[in-house]
């Protein structure tokens, strides 16, 4: 299944989530059904980043940016989780391949997991003991290996590497093997079922963990940088943001004023706020592919990128959910009363870009490193830059 199938399965699924209007039984559940996991499984999203050598696709960040995108302008929550589990991919290439062919024995498996070192692991013999709670376990529910990212200690001091700083890994390990907890009541993003998972005493074997500070053994340009598992994020305000943008316009070009009988779109507000939101996702989701397609060219070829380009995808991304935030908040204004009614779906994009805008990614504190390498400052607080 090449990447062309994949974007031809992933708009089918999407257009029969939109149609079938699945969002409201996403919410209640507070996680995605099992049936439009498989599908998206059957599909291929979850293989999206598995290598060439396995029969994957390998897929650009830029053809992982639509998938995503589409999907969101289904659900957010879909988007969300298939972003994560298609980590997957990227994970085994940072594993030796034979212990990546045993824990990813096949190509549509999902990871989910919180890499961020949040509690720390006792170094042992021949792996790593970890007891503690980690959060955001977005699709954690129906993930094939979910992640623990762990601060190393050993004697109750944290090991540190060669630059000075504390070893931080990433262990992986079967969801079963963790207490998946009931936390995730929210804003939005409800469907994402982004709960919290806690274990204790589990034992890790080396070859199970890495630190994406390190070389990944395996070749290839998804696996050059270990931004690789951001990348394809922006795909979410920009999937979230066109759906309510072609939902408004359809909505406001039948739209008639109840006290005057004037037609919306033949308003001066209206026709510009419309106006104005095209150009800001069209703005938004230009700045994020050129960025994307500067960074990939420089990957694929071994060329060394620039401070500027290095900036550009983390900026690209974060103005991606901001804009992705005003656009969804200036039609909810726009459409008046009418949009605080779950049956039409604004309100809950609204309470989704949100949630979404939450992600440290997509925080105003992250304008902090790229600025920081624009001005030649030091940048050492980002290591995904």
């Amino acid at each position: 299944m090449d990447s062309a199938a994949i974007k031809a399965n992933v708009a089918a699924l999407a257009e029969e989530i939109r149609e079938r209007d699945l969002a409201p039984e996403f919410d209640a559940l507070r996680m995605l059904p099992q049936d439009v996991v498989e599908k998206l499984r059957a599909a291929g999203v979850f293989r999206m980043n598995m290598p060439r050598s396995w029969g994957g696709p390998e897929m650009t960040a830029m053809d992982q940016v639509e998938v995503i995108e589409t999907l969101c302008r289904a659900d957010g929550s879909v988007g969300w989780c298939s972003f994560i589990w298609t980590d997957s991919g990227i994970y085994s290439g940072y594993l030796e391949d034979d212990v990546a062919r045993e824990m990813y024995p096949k190509l549509d498996m999902a990871q989910s997991g919180w890499v961020y070192p949040a509690v720390p692991a006792e170094k042992v013999d021949g792996g790593y003991n970890v007891s503690g709670r980690w959060i955001f376990g977005s699709g954690c529910n129906h993930c094939d290996r979910l992640a623990a990212g762990v601060v190393v200690v050993e004697d109750g001091k944290p090991v540190l590497r060669d630059n000075g700083r504390p070893e931080w890994r990433i262990l992986l390990a079967k969801p079963e093997q963790f207490e998946i907890q009931d936390t995730w009541y929210t804003m939005g993003l409800r469907g994402t079922g982004s709960n919290d998972y806690v274990v204790e005493d589990l034992f890790v074997p080396e070859e199970h963990s890495f630190n994406f500070a390190d070389k990944a053994p395996r070749e290839g340009t998804i696996w050059s940088r270990p931004d690789h598992l951001l990348r394809k994020m922006s795909g979410v305000p920009l999937g979230i943001a066109r759906d309510a943008l072609d939902r408004a316009i359809d909505m406001l070009k039948d739209k008639v004023d109840r006290r005057t009988g004037a037609a919306y779109r033949d308003g001066e507000i209206v026709q510009r706020t419309i106006g104005e939101c095209e150009a800001m996702l069209g703005a938004a989701r230009a700045y994020v592919f050129n960025s994307l397609e500067a960074q990939w060219e420089k990957l694929e070829t071994g060329q060394p990128m620039t401070e500027r380009e290095r900036a550009a995808t983390m900026l690209s991304r974060q103005h991606a959910f901001q804009t992705g935030r005003q656009i969804v908040q200036s039609l909810f204004d726009l459409i008046g009363g009418e949009a605080v009614y779950a049956r039409n779906p604004f309100e809950r994009q609204l309470r989704d870009m949100n949630t979404a805008c939450q992600h440290i990614v997509a925080q105003q504190k992250t304008l902090q490193a790229p600025g920081a390498l624009l001005l030649g400052a030091d940048t050492s607080m980002e290591i995904m830059l």
